[in-house]
């Protein structure tokens, strides 16, 4: 069982890029390294897996120090802001009007109904897995989760005040939900950023090493690593086939440290947080079984890599059936309700855009008009829903003669694919620039939107000239309404390849939701303020 942890301490018996002995190493709270000592002999009783005795159960190992520290916070800031949110309700309801004058009294009988309020939310937010690791720092989930347990909470309180015909204000009740949850939103928003900052500089990782088949292990790692944040810090690999040299990647080794018959061994030894399986192992469903019991007692989890990608959360489904898990894949759905309900906010939001933002678009019209002759509004032919065409409408930012000399530009494309792209395009206008920067041009589709031709999140709006040269497989981009803004809007705009670009389109497609559209846009405002990809 030692084997491969005991070549991979000896020096002599390992492949050059790996002379150096392995080390045993301690995390601080952030899950920086914080001391380490190199193993002696393999085999001794110091980081190497510790079987329980016969007959007793392992023990329950906690969470990463990161995790810990990190779940020690939100308690806090979470307790602060339920009890802030319930006065502050409390204040509202009976500061002013006929209650004022009996304000102290009232105050007074309210006290352990306050603290029934702030306990049980407190308890649910802990109950709903609202901390854990799995959640926090990444995805919807852990927001969903805070709204899903706050209402469960008040939902709870209001059974048990009803059976006891407590007589509370329905008006505090009803103000301390919103107050809370929006501000719990808004402070796990900050902890958030705050952790994505830390995850940047190296902190508050899980420490992981990824195991199984080469090129499984390969595909996995470079999966993890692209992202611009990640949650796993990957420290090593266990193959399938003997050890051989290290995975390389662009600037990056990442060290073979096992083979997969001593993964456990590995995993204690390195205090990893994570054992990460890619693939299939040669061993099989028995491998990942028995490497589940090994690491029992172990501070690390095992997690199983999928080779599915691009699919959201909510659409994937386990059931186990005779102890064997099956994955469901729910089908993406292009008609129903869920649609309807995105083209009433289409409605809602353009129309109040349109007013808000009309003294706004004057200014601009004004300005393109005076800057270089020609119209105000440029009009272009692109393909919408099923294929349909119609007329998008922008602020002109281009000379009128853009379309006549894009000719005599195409030998100096910068962009990959089908589209056109020049970041110091001559035939963009002083006011363009400064139109295109913050994306003012495309002000106008808010009319676009209002009429039902687009949406104000989904795919990039394509010209005749690309949906040409589609395959059967971006042509599932067409499936719903081109969008204002999108998914390659908050992911590098211009600066995004054809390739990146599709690969977004088509997710979005296929996993896009009412929550996720608002987070788009709430995204799209820091890119526009940051002016990121914009040319």
């Amino acid at each position: 069982m030692l084997s491969s942890i005991r070549s991979f301490v000896d020096p002599s018996s390992r492949p050059p890029l790996l002379r150096a002995p392995l080390r045993l190493v301690e995390t601080s709270a952030d899950g920086q390294d914080t001391a380490s000592r190199d193993t002696a002999t393999p085999g001794t009783a110091s980081g190497f897996v510790q079987r329980p005795a016969l007959g007793s159960v392992p023990n329950t190992v906690s969470a990463p120090a990161w995790a810990r520290h990190y779940r020690r916070r939100l308690i806090a800031t979470d307790v602060v802001v339920i009890l802030s949110s319930v006065l502050a309700a409390f204040v509202t309801r009976f500061w002013w009007g006929e209650t004022a004058s009996n304000f102290n009294e009232i105050a007074m009988s309210y006290w352990l109904i306050t603290a029934l309020i702030v306990g049980v939310w407190v308890v649910s937010l802990a109950a709903n897995h609202t901390r854990d690791a799995r959640v926090v720092g990444i995805g919807l989930a852990e927001y969903r989760a805070v709204v899903h347990s706050s209402v469960l909470a008040f939902g709870l309180l209001a059974i048990v005040f009803m059976i006891l015909k407590a007589d509370v204000a329905r008006g505090f009740f009803a103000l301390a939900l919103p107050i809370g949850v929006t501000g719990l939103l808004l402070t796990r928003l900050l902890w958030r950023k705050w952790l994505v900052a830390q995850r940047r500089e190296g902190n508050y990782l899980s420490r992981a090493i990824v195991v199984g088949d080469r090129a499984d292990v390969e595909y996995v790692v470079r999966q993890i690593d692209k992202k611009n944040v990640s949650v796993y810090h990957i420290i090593g690999v266990g193959l399938d086939d003997d050890e051989g040299p290290d995975i390389l990647f662009d600037t990056e080794r990442v060290a073979t440290v096992s083979t997969l018959a001593g993964v456990a061994d590995a995993a204690a030894a390195l205090r990893v947080d994570a054992v990460i399986v890619a693939g299939q192992p040669r061993g099989g469903s028995h491998f990942i079984r028995n490497l589940g019991w090994d690491l029992e007692g172990t501070a690390a989890e095992l997690v199983v890599a999928s080779r599915l990608t691009n699919v959201a959360g909510p659409r994937i489904h386990f059931r186990p059936v005779e102890g064997l898990p099956l994955m469901h894949v729910e089908l993406p759905q292009y008609e129903g309700g869920k649609h309807v309900m995105k083209r009433g906010l289409d409605i809602v939001a353009s129309a109040l855009a349109l007013i808000l933002l009309s003294p706004l678009m004057i200014v601009i019209a004004l300005l393109v008009r005076r800057d270089s002759p020609g119209p105000v509004l440029f009009r272009q032919e692109r393909i919408g829903r099923g294929a349909k065409p119609f007329h998008m409408l922008k602020f002109r930012s281009m000379v009128n003669t853009a379309e006549d000399d894009l000719a005599g530009l195409l030998d100096r494309n910068e962009g990959a694919g089908v589209l056109f792209k020049m970041k110091n395009d001559p035939r963009v206008t002083r006011v363009g620039r400064v139109l295109r920067k913050y994306s003012l041009d495309e002000l106008p589709q808010l009319w676009n939107i209002f009429i039902g031709e687009m949406s104000l999140v989904g795919p990039r709006p394509p010209l005749q000239s690309e949906v040409a040269s589609y395959d059967d497989r971006v042509h599932r981009r067409l499936y719903i309404k081109p969008g204002l803004t999108g998914m390659w809007q908050v992911n590098g705009r211009s600066n995004l390849d054809w390739d990146e670009s599709v690969r977004l389109d088509l997710y979005y497609v296929e996993n896009w939701s009412l929550t996720g559209d608002i987070v788009i846009m709430w995204r799209t405002l820091k890119v526009l303020r940051d002016a990121v990809g914009a040319y």
